[in-house]
């Protein structure tokens, strides 16, 4: 696992955190490489791979069994954590477990899938010592 940090954000986790969340996540030999960006790049990514015009969260993109690539916008996420009184830590854990569970062919399109991927990051994160990022 290797992180890049391209942000500038002075509030990122540091690499043993996102490899203690990836691998509580990830079955089986895993290659992922976590990005952080700035709001420009991730509006950019998001505009270009999901058709959406605004900086988002995250954002995975799977390759093959176990490999790819997550980026992540510390300003977005630290927004959201102050918004809904999270540990910004929880939050990053949160949105990492997210999208290893993406890189294993979860996915939330439908009612009973994003159910299923939910009970599975709750569980994780509990695990993790993270409370349920549900909960509000």
């Amino acid at each position: 696992m290797r992180v890049q940090d391209a942000s500038r954000s002075r509030r990122v986790p540091s690499a043993a955190r996102f490899r203690a969340w990836v691998s509580a996540a990830a079955v089986g030999p895993t290659e992922v490489t976590v990005r952080l960006v700035g709001t420009a790049e991730a509006r950019r990514l998001n505009h270009a791979f999901r058709g959406k015009d605004y900086a988002t969260n995250v954002l995975t993109f799977a390759y093959a069994a176990g490999s790819g690539d997550i980026v992540l916008c510390p300003t977005v996420i630290g927004r959201e954590a102050r918004a809904q009184g999270k540990p910004l830590a929880a939050h990053y854990a949160h949105l990492t477990v997210h999208a290893i569970l993406h890189l294993r062919g979860y996915d939330h399109a439908r009612a009973a899938d994003a159910a299923r991927m939910e009970r599975a990051e709750i569980r994780i994160l509990k695990r993790l010592g993270v409370a349920n990022p549900y909960v509000i």
